[in-house]
């Protein structure tokens, strides 16, 4: 049961980013990226490494993600000599 749960979480994970690279849509694509990085500290916590679980979990499914999405809105839409 073990094995089969984490193959459908592996499958998952690489769905997801395949999902984030072929996305038009930059904060979906975002999302995505996020959202394999979650299924990812799932599979982390099946195999026992809740350490490296909240790890994944905290910085590449919740930091990174919130940091893309912020640098994103920041850029996007901008003129060529645009300054604040």
């Amino acid at each position: 049961m073990t094995i089969a749960l984490i193959i459908l979480l592996g499958l998952t994970v690489i769905t997801g980013a395949l999902l984030a690279m072929h996305l038009r849509n930059l904060a979906a694509a975002i999302v995505a990226a996020g959202l394999v990085s979650l299924f990812a500290s799932v599979i982390y916590v099946i195999l026992a490494a809740p350490d490296v679980a909240m790890t994944e979990a905290a910085i590449g499914a919740g930091l990174s993600t919130v940091i893309f999405l912020y640098a994103v809105r920041r850029t996007t839409g901008r003129e060529a000599g645009d300054d604040d």
